[in-house]
């Protein structure tokens, strides 16, 4: 069996990443300095989808964030749509918190490109941002707001 050699720095440094702008318009990144965005920017992981491709699926078990850089997904929970979210959106922040399984279906209405950012990459960014940390707080909170509302009609 061959043993293959990690990849250079150079290689590691040339992967798509997410810009800075596109990061900053995530609501959970819009404070960070620049250099924080670098730090974040460099554990997302470039991922394309095809139309009708399921991205996350209700139930399944959820270990990754995503932000949508093209493209257009549908969230339906329950089998109802809740929403559709497109270039700048964010899904998945749940997941990063509690590791527990996916609270919606999330299937790409377009071709798209995202950047994945898996659990055990996020959890020390955050611990060593408590500002971070505050911002994805009040990001949940906002979602649960959202939902409440949507059920209470």
């Amino acid at each position: 069996m061959a043993v293959t050699a990690p990849p250079e720095p150079d290689t590691i440094a040339a992967m798509p990443r997410p810009s800075p702008e596109l990061l900053r318009g995530v609501l959970l990144f819009s404070g960070l300095d620049d250099q924080e965005l670098e730090r974040i920017a460099s554990e997302f992981r470039e991922r394309s989808f095809g139309e009708g491709d399921r991205i996350a699926i209700e139930g399944a078990e959820g270990l990754t964030f995503f932000v949508i850089e093209e493209g257009e997904v549908s969230i339906v929970t329950q089998g109802v749509e809740v929403a559709r979210l497109g270039a700048g959106d964010h899904f998945g922040e749940i997941a990063l918190v509690d590791k527990g399984p996916r609270t919606a279906t999330v299937t790409a209405l377009t071709p798209l490109k995202a950047y994945m950012l898996p659990i055990w990459s996020f959890r020390p960014i955050v611990e060593a941002s408590p500002d971070l940390g505050w911002k994805l707080l009040e990001s949940l909170a906002r979602r649960l707001r959202d939902i409440e509302e949507r059920t209470a009609s």
